[in-house]
């Protein structure tokens, strides 16, 4: 079982930045794929960024050129750094780790990221 906490998000205006952080309990981190998903008020969650276990990148259109998806597998952590952000962007944040053997999925509870003016 592997226990994802995510920190960093908060309020901030048009524009601004914010760094999310997700802390895995488990040393394989290496071995996962990690993912972080928003979940707007009224809407489906939805895949924000992507790092497979070999450091392979992807983002939603949405995002590309903002945000950025990094891993510290010695920290057995993940971040999202999000510039520009828009009021589109607000949601709340989770942090997920695929992989292992066997396969499993797993959720962070979420981070509010707030957008507003």
């Amino acid at each position: 079982q592997v226990q994802l906490v995510e920190s960093g998000g908060g309020s901030v205006q048009p524009g601004g930045s914010l760094r999310l952080s997700c802390a895995a309990s488990t040393t394989d981190f290496r071995i996962y794929s990690m993912a972080w998903f928003r979940q707007a008020p009224g809407k489906e969650r939805e895949l924000v960024a992507r790092i497979s276990a070999i450091s392979t990148t992807n983002y939603r259109d949405s995002v590309k050129g903002r945000f950025t998806i990094s891993r510290d597998n010695a920290k057995s952590m993940g971040y999202l750094q999000m510039n520009s952000l828009t009021p589109e962007d607000t949601a709340v944040y989770f942090c997920n780790a695929y992989g292992g053997k066997p396969l499993r999925e797993y959720w962070g509870q979420g981070t509010q990221v707030t957008v507003s003016s």
